[in-house]
């Protein structure tokens, strides 16, 4: 078994490897680009009556697609540089770092930040990619690793729960009640 530190690794993340999600850039551009032509087409004199409302509905539908969009590409972004950094601070990141795995965590990063905005597909991905990076107990079984104990830190919370007991011990409740009419 290979043991990894139970603080995790240490400094930075590595650079992010990927490119922007292009399909969903590229749909956000579509989308935007087809919001601008009916915003242009509704400048059209001739434009008038039920056509004009058409036209008007259907540029009101585009700005929003694009809007919803252009949220979903910032929230996937988001989403990746926060669960990115928080990966590297694993104690698996000791190994994916020694193995060179930056584009596999990424991979994983990507569909995992998909499975959270809905995607069912997206999630089925990060599940098997969270088996093969040892992010779960039995992939961790399955590579050998094991997170080693970190004892000082237990000897930590053993002492402040013993002296958290022993403040209780010494208090005691006292009924000035009873305290004023004994004097």
């Amino acid at each position: 078994m290979t043991k990894l530190p139970a603080e995790g690794r240490k400094g930075r993340p590595p650079k992010w490897p990927l490119l922007d999600d292009i399909v969903l850039t590229t749909r956000r551009d579509v989308a935007a680009r087809k919001a601008d032509d009916l915003e242009l087409a509704l400048l059209e004199p001739n434009l008038k009556g039920r056509a004009k409302t058409t036209a008007e509905k259907k540029a009101d539908e585009a700005r929003a697609e694009a809007t919803i969009l252009q949220k979903q590409v910032e929230a996937q972004q988001r989403i990746e540089a926060e669960l990115w950094r928080e990966l590297w601070k694993t104690p698996q990141a000791v190994m994916w770092g020694r193995l060179s795995w930056t584009r596999e965590v990424a991979q994983y990063v990507r569909w995992k930040s998909r499975a959270e905005a809905g995607d069912l597909d997206a999630a089925k991905e990060a599940r098997q990619l969270a088996d093969r990076l040892g992010l779960t107990p039995l992939s961790l079984l399955r590579l050998r690793w094991e997170i080693a104990t970190d004892e000082v830190a237990e000897t930590r919370k053993a002492r402040a729960t013993q002296e958290k007991t022993t403040t209780r011990r010494r208090l005691r409740v006292v009924d000035t009640d009873a305290a004023a009419g004994s004097e």
